[in-house]
């Protein structure tokens, strides 16, 4: 179904004519953080567990996560695994927009799968239209090859401040005619008063989209919220579609958000310590969810003003979306020093895509692709310089690592060309191309490859040739399907499954 490159920004679809022969229903939330991604991903297996051919959809999304299509796109990682859950291959037509925060006022923004630039706060305003009409030609594409497509808002409805730039939520639904589920977390607090406020902010047109609620999140005796979903009926007119119950899963996911990484509980206490450092950029950070959830393993996030522990068996500098600055922030924080002792110990070091070029001797961006023109001295523990430049490397990967003696899965994403020295050698190779170096002795490390830890026979060669654990390891790829089953199962009970079928409605938009 990867329909592959078009040219930015396409041609205008005039929305009266759009005919949707495919059931749709799109999931909006009261805020960001409440569950919308997860939600949608539970639902996508519910309705393939039920035999339908289910597609996801988010017409905009912002997230440093993004994972490679096979046609060598990128889309939002969320997208990804809600295709994963809908037994489809994922395409870019899942996530037409995907903006990529490189800064505080600036992003990269990708189409369609490509980057074609960086934007400023004021682009979606000028360029809204054009925009639009790229997201419906890639949803009216999914919707001609299923028979439900599920869509997932971003952030809220209710930021009218951002309404006049809107495609993602009511400015998607409302030209496209697409029937709104709103989902309120209640474990935030305020879940009355988020939905209720949301319902008086929305304009009339918006409000009829609206064919219900789900809470999200409930702890405890459920029935102890029947009066609560009483007075949001009252209020609202909106039906409720039930109450999700605190789902622990939740966790086992890939996280799209890096706000999650805030909340800094471990999620698991195994032996061997991994520390990580929570630079301002991070991307990609799902590389270490097949660590977290390894009982031998306690993956440690350390954010600014922390030092990383000196009892950390190894450090693993995370992927980022501007390697020279968050390099010079982790100077900045007395990180850098803290991972110069620790291999002066002995003990392992590993860089993932913007973590492996900080590890070389130097990373510069001439062009300034990932902001300001510069070069950066990097942490010198391997005998590599990188060079950033505008063209992108996306695609999917298979590698092999003669050290270890393993083969892997996953995909690259980046905007450099890293280039040994002679006191470096190979550590993964993809066919002839090296997309990864090591130090003499392998304790320090790097790749370009995202992924790499979902084969359980990689993960564990890798921490047995660094002396952490020792034992067979199960593909991550089959705790993601049992969680999502799970997941599917518990929603299956909490919520009318009839009653969303029937609300997600086809016809002319």
């Amino acid at each position: 179904m990867e329909r592959g490159w078009r040219q930015f920004p396409g041609a205008a679809v005039p929305h009266e004519s759009l005919i949707m022969d495919a059931r749709r229903l799109m999931v909006q939330g009261t805020g960001s953080d409440v569950g919308k991604s997860v939600l949608v991903a539970g639902l996508c297996r519910v309705f393939r567990n039920r035999g339908k051919r289910v597609l996801p959809f988010k017409p905009q999304n912002m997230s440093n996560n993004a994972a490679a299509t096979a046609c060598g796109g990128e889309i939002g990682r969320a997208q990804w695994l809600q295709a994963v859950a809908c037994g489809a291959e994922p395409a870019v037509d899942m996530n037409p927009v995907l903006i990529k925060p490189q800064g505080d006022a600036g992003a990269q923004l990708v189409v369609h799968g490509r980057a074609v630039g960086s934007i400023g706060s004021g682009y979606y305003r000028e360029h809204k239209q054009d925009l639009l009409a790229t997201v419906i030609g890639s949803y009216e594409a999914l919707c001609a090859d299923a028979d439900l497509v599920l869509v997932e808002g971003a952030g809220s409805p209710a930021e009218v401040n951002l309404r006049k730039a809107d495609i993602a939520n009511m400015g998607f639904a409302v030209p496209t005619k697409t029937p709104v589920v709103l989902v309120g977390d209640i474990n935030r607090g305020g879940v009355i008063a988020a939905i209720a406020g949301t319902h008086l902010l929305l304009e009339p047109q918006e409000r009829a989209l609206v064919r219900g609620t789900i809470i999200n999140q409930f702890r405890g005796d459920v029935s102890l919220f029947d009066d609560g979903l009483t007075i949001l009926e009252d209020r609202t007119g909106w039906r409720s579609f039930g109450v999700v119950p605190f789902l622990r899963a939740f966790r086992d996911l890939p996280a799209e958000d890096a706000v999650v990484l805030e909340h800094g509980a471990a999620r698991s206490t195994g032996s061997c310590l991994i520390a990580v450092p929570m630079v301002p950029r991070i991307a990609n950070f799902d590389d270490l969810d097949p660590l977290q959830a390894d009982p031998d393993v306690e993956v440690r996030f350390c954010p600014p003003g922390t030092p990383l522990p000196q009892q950390a068996d190894l450090i693993i500098l995370p992927g980022s979306k501007a390697t020279i600055a968050d390099l010079q922030f982790l100077k900045s924080e007395g990180w850098a020093d803290d991972i110069k002792a620790h291999a002066r110990a002995g003990k392992p070091v590993l860089g993932l895509c913007g973590g492996y070029q900080m590890l070389g001797r130097h990373v510069s961006d001439p062009g300034g692709v990932e902001g300001a023109a510069t070069s950066e001295a990097g942490l010198g523990l391997l005998d590599v310089e990188t060079v950033i430049g505008p063209t992108k490397t996306v695609g999917l990967t298979k590698a092999r690592s003669d050290m270890l003696d393993a083969e892997a899965e996953g995909y690259e994403i980046h905007a450099g060309e890293t280039h040994l020295g002679p006191d470096a050698l190979p550590f993964l190779l993809s066919g002839e191309r090296v997309i990864g170096a090591r130090a003499p002795g392998g304790r320090i490390a790097g790749t370009y490859m995202h992924g790499l830890f979902q084969s359980g026979a990689f993960r564990a060669a890798y921490l047995e040739s660094v002396s952490l654990a020792s034992g067979g390891r199960q593909d991550h790829g089959h705790l993601i399907d049992k969680t999502l089953d799970n997941i599917a199962d518990a929603l299956e009970t909490c919520l009318d499954i009839d009653g969303l079928w029937q609300a997600a409605e086809t016809g002319h938009a």
